[in-house]
């Protein structure tokens, strides 16, 4: 099993609501095990426009390839309704891999970790939160990182515990 974490958002709908439902269709991928869950939080779009998101940090152990993961997870944004329309564009669920293990992927469908992660408030946060000592391969330690995105405002949504 290799320890994976999904970054969530969301920011059209009840975007709480829909985080909630995303986590729980997580924990329900064959060759999956939910194992941690940060709590919700709230951040401004960056780069692009829309209501505020709704955003969470899961961790799963899987069995599944990251590119099956990948499939897994666009799945899932599909029954939510995601449309690509453009670069950030608002969207109803986003599932991002962060970091697959300790690997570095890059295909044409996917990049690990994340190319953006370490320049985001709302997935360092929430990532710290359930992974304090996790590091970043080739950036160090994410909790080093915070101070980075200090002036990016984010904040914990009160009620928003999510149990794995």
């Amino acid at each position: 099993m290799i320890k994976s974490y999904i970054g969530i958002g969301a920011n059209l709908g009840n975007a709480r609501q829909t985080v909630r439902e995303a986590i729980d269709q997580l924990a329900h991928i064959a060759g999956c095990k939910l194992t941690s869950a940060s709590t919700l939080y709230s951040s401004a779009p960056i780069d692009s426009s829309g209501d505020d998101y709704v955003n969470a940090v899961v961790e799963l152990q899987t069995s599944l390839s990251a590119q099956s993961l990948l499939e897994a997870l666009q799945a899932i944004e599909l029954t939510f309704g995601r449309e690509r329309p453009y670069r950030n564009a608002p969207r109803t669920l986003d599932l991002d891999v962060l970091l697959y293990g300790t690997e570095k992927i890059a295909t044409e469908t996917l990049t690990v970790p994340h190319p953006r992660m370490t320049e985001r408030a709302f997935v360092l946060l929430p990532l710290v939160q359930i992974a304090p000592d996790i590091s970043i391969p080739e950036h160090g330690k994410a909790a080093d990182l915070l101070d980075s995105v200090r002036d990016q405002v984010i904040f914990q949504l009160a009620d928003s515990e999510v149990t794995p």
